[in-house]
């Protein structure tokens, strides 16, 4: 009876986590799905209507920050709701690489700003996904990623998908674009990628010194405090701020008040994506997390077929249809390798209760 009693206490406290633990990961990854496809429609709507600044670009990505304040603080001093103290057991190696990685996102910003200023985002989104090769390799030398068959076939194919891109992109400029800032545009997306393929490993592994989803959100906030204070700078020195007053005035075509909602809705929708990201890879790993982000790949070139009439035919179908082949292979494949994992916890939880109840059974019969 005791043993029964215990096992079905066992098996809904497992419940009970693994539903918190899904629930997050689904708000997670909504946001990052929200996020990525908004932002980055929104970045390209912002350079249609004649938007130029690569620097707003770049500090619309970050400058939402102030945003991550209220799911900080608002749980501790308003809700009541957790015991911890916002920026507890938060040590100075800590703070140093959160500064140090934010730097570091603050030039991928810049790059990726860039890059999908010149192209389509039809383009620039499956360029991207080029960084899943580099992720998985960095990924075996800083975290230890084991190589599976699901995991390397996903790679596999979305890197092919991105090479045949490359192959059949010289037709897809937009009319008035050069030859040479087509190629800065396409080189400055795969930088984006492969500084982005660094960051979720690095931050992987620093992860695993940390005890709660609360402390991601802190480092998540001073990341993001010093890729704006970079993106700042870069505005105050090549004169950005009077550039973004003169924007909202005299040269975004649809008028002031469109500019600077066009702006802070930018702000908003990074803030999702990153805040998505850094939750899927403290939540599962820095390949998962990367896989997940290139899958939304599909669904930024779908919204920019619908949304600007980026031109959808050839190789950029193949792409797609490789990009969601390599996914849900990944899926299926994590699929069955969490139902394995289920089912040899559930046999040692009752290896384990049945010991611990013939132990108890045994101590009865010596005390009668």
């Amino acid at each position: 009876m005791m043993n029964s009693t215990s096992t079905t206490q066992v098996h809904d406290e497992q419940h009970k986590t693994s539903k918190r633990y899904m629930l997050l990961l689904g708000i997670n990854y909504m946001c990052l799905f929200v996020g990525s496809v908004s932002s980055s429609l929104l970045s390209k709507f912002y350079f249609n209507h004649k938007g130029s600044s690569r620097w707003v670009s770049t500090w619309v990505q970050s400058a939402g920050f102030p945003l991550l304040l209220l799911p900080i603080y608002l749980p501790y001093y308003l809700f009541k709701c957790t015991q911890r103290r916002p920026f507890s057991r938060f040590t100075p190696k800590l703070f140093f690489w959160s500064v140090t990685i934010g730097f570091l996102l603050g030039l991928n910003n810049l790059l990726y700003s860039w890059g999908n200023s010149y192209l389509p985002v039809s383009t620039s989104s499956l360029l991207l996904s080029s960084q899943l090769a580099f992720n998985l390799i960095l990924s075996v030398i800083i975290v230890k990623q084991k190589v599976t068959f699901s995991n390397l076939n996903c790679v596999v194919l979305l890197t092919l998908s991105s090479v045949l891109l490359a192959l059949g992109s010289s037709h897809d400029r937009p009319q008035g674009l050069t030859r040479v800032k087509y190629f800065i545009g396409f080189f400055c997306t795969i930088g984006a990628g492969l500084l982005f393929a660094l960051y979720l490993p690095v931050m992987e592994k620093i992860y695993r010194k940390v005890y709660c989803y609360a402390m991601v959100i802190e480092m998540q906030l001073l990341m993001e405090i010093a890729a704006t204070a970079l993106a700042t700078v870069g505005m105050a020195w090549d004169g950005g701020f009077l550039e973004m007053k003169a924007e909202s005035q005299k040269v975004f075509d649809l008028g002031r008040r469109a500019y600077w909602l066009t702006v802070w809705l930018n702000v908003v929708t990074w803030q999702l994506c990153f805040m998505g990201t850094a939750g899927m890879v403290f939540l599962t790993t820095s390949l998962t997390g990367g896989i997940c982000m290139t899958a939304l790949m599909a669904m930024n070139v779908l919204g920019g077929v619908l949304v600007y009439g980026d031109e959808f035919k050839g190789v950029k179908v193949v792409s797609t249809l490789l990009c969601a082949w390599g996914f849900c292979s990944y899926v299926y494949g994590m699929h069955l390798k969490m139902k394995k994992e289920r089912e040899k916890n559930n046999v040692n939880d009752g290896h384990h209760l049945t010991e611990m109840g013939q132990i108890v059974y045994v101590t009865k019969s010596q005390k009668r």
